[in-house]
């Protein structure tokens, strides 16, 4: 079975409210129809990172977000995924502001996870970066996750 590591956006789209916004509600449509359909085709893993950033906001939503990440194994964050991350970060192409999104991606790949899904297309699934990303993991001996959105993650 084929190795998926949740990035917090997924989780977040998958309890939040219906968007107003016409594309972040078809995103968390999308989100919802995977998670039916596609889920249970994988071996989903979360990092800490992700459970800490799925408490904030909302205490309702987080203790929602909180239920589906509790039953999930947990990816312990390593030196060398730390290491991977502080690479992506400082000979970019992720920006240091977003930090926590280069670690998600070195966890992944140090864990030897096959896809990372999410829905964060600035700085994760971004078509611009995703060459040099996946250059960086390799050039550190990882295989880099394929970053994906659900919707490419789909069987019709």
């Amino acid at each position: 079975m084929a190795s998926v590591y949740l990035e917090t956006t997924i989780v977040s789209y998958l309890t939040s409210r219906p968007s107003r916004d016409v594309l972040q509600r078809a995103h968390q449509q999308v989100t919802r129809r995977w998670w039916r359909s596609r889920r249970s085709q994988f071996t989903l893993y979360v990092s800490p990172f992700v459970l800490q950033e799925a408490i904030a906001g909302n205490p309702l939503r987080a203790r929602r977000r909180l239920a589906i990440l509790r039953s999930l194994p947990l990816l312990t964050p390593t030196a060398e995924a730390f290491r991977l991350a502080r690479v992506l970060v400082e000979r970019g192409p992720i920006p240091h502001t977003a930090e926590v999104d280069a670690t998600h991606v070195a966890i992944a790949a140090v864990n030897g996870i096959e896809y990372l899904l999410t829905w964060n297309c600035a700085h994760i699934a971004n078509a611009v970066m995703r060459e040099d990303i996946e250059d960086i993991c390799r050039q550190h001996g990882y295989e880099p996750p394929i970053l994906c959105t659900p919707e490419e993650l789909m069987e019709d």
